[in-house]
């Protein structure tokens, strides 16, 4: 699954671009710390199975922000958001939430699922597939099956969830210590086990944070000569 850490770099590649001269440290902090909320359910796994992919992943979260951001911001004088931090804050909570749900939830959507009308419907959701053109089949999609298959049980909290930092499972590819038996009292020694912390689990999101690095860094650079240019210049 793509890590908390590929969520966010996608994130300052979209905010970057869609922020322009106001991307600065401020903004990209914004984003980031957004960004990073939906994968903040993974938290209340020990007490509600199935809440990470859930509770912060459900489209509700996007769209009920949306939905305040676009109630306070048509309020003209009198929105908050305005009165507070200008128009600059309002364009920057815009992309923020823009980028919550298009870096950090529908990547995930696309990778593994997400239950995305949690609580209303509990179901994972998941669309993965291809679309190409083939001079033998013509147009080939797979995103959307249409043929009629047998009936699959559902995802849901109740019977699925996703291995997450918290869990404890046994090492893969690695011999067992103490297989041989000699351990004290001829056990057979114990099993090891291991939790995960995704960085980069593909070469293409490998590819990702450092060009996410380079150009945030860069646009970083750029503000910061251009805000130190024009307090000279006063």
């Amino acid at each position: 699954m793509p890590s908390t850490l590929v969520h966010v770099s996608l994130a300052l590649l979209l905010a970057a671009g869609l922020l322009g001269e106001e991307f600065d440290a401020r903004s990209a902090l914004v984003v980031a710390a957004v960004t990073v909320i939906p994968d903040l359910d993974v938290a209340l796994e020990p007490v509600l199975s199935g809440a990470h992919r859930s509770v912060g992943h459900t489209f509700l979260l996007p769209a009920i922000l949306f939905a305040a951001l676009l109630w306070d911001s048509r309020r003209g004088t009198a929105s908050a958001l305005r009165r507070r931090y200008g128009a600059r804050g309002v364009r920057v909570a815009f992309v923020a939430v823009f980028c919550l749900f298009g870096a950090a939830i529908v990547p995930d959507l696309v990778v593994g699922g997400v239950n995305a009308l949690y609580p209303l419907h509990d179901t994972f959701y998941t669309v993965d597939g291809r679309l190409f053109y083939s001079t033998d089949r013509g147009w080939v999609q797979t995103f959307v099956d249409l043929s009629p298959d047998e009936p699959t049980e559902r995802r849901t909290t109740g019977n699925f969830d996703f291995r997450t930092v918290l869990d404890a499972e046994p090492t893969l590819g690695v011999e067992q210590s103490g297989s041989g038996g000699s351990g004290a009292g001829g056990d057979g020694g114990s099993q090891r086990v291991e939790r995960l912390f995704p960085v980069a689990m593909t070469g293409f999101r490998a590819w990702l944070l450092p060009l996410s690095a380079f150009v945030t860094v860069t646009r970083l650079w750029r503000a910061h000569r251009t805000s130190g240019g024009d307090a000279g210049g006063r």
